[in-house]
């Protein structure tokens, strides 16, 4: 085995390299994922609270003086928890779909442990 280690050196030295590289452009895909989804989440989230509170405001303005402004406001406050089990079960939906990290470099290890395997198996 130690004298095949002369021959599987170079292939060895190429492999972590391209590994280094494969490792290098999925962080650099997952930061560039990452960082995209926060600024539009945060931009769709700072919308939509206002937009839910102008609806929040009309509501009780409207209902303001009429004997339903309680039973609006408990409405309203069903809506959300409605509003917010949907939005858990559409994230737990989304981290399930979600890629493993660093998948390509795991794969690539897959591929190229047999053959590593099959050259220091190898003794002539």
């Amino acid at each position: 085995m130690l004298w095949s280690l002369p021959k599987a050196g170079p292939a060895l030295l190429r492999h972590l390299a391209a590994y280094v590289e494969l490792a290098s452009l999925d962080l650099e895909r997952s930061r560039r994922d990452v960082g995209a989804e926060i600024l539009a989440t945060a931009i769709v989230a700072v919308c939509a609270l206002f937009v839910v509170f102008m609806a929040c405001l009309a509501v009780i303005a409207y209902t303001w003086d009429t004997p339903y402004r309680v039973a609006a406001i408990v409405w309203m406050g069903v809506g959300f928890l409605a509003a917010a089990l949907l939005a858990l079960l559409y994230r737990s939906n989304v981290v399930r779909a979600k890629s493993e990290f660093l998948a390509s470099v795991r794969q690539a290890w897959q591929q190229d442990r047999v053959l590593l395997e099959r050259i220091l198996s190898d003794e002539d």
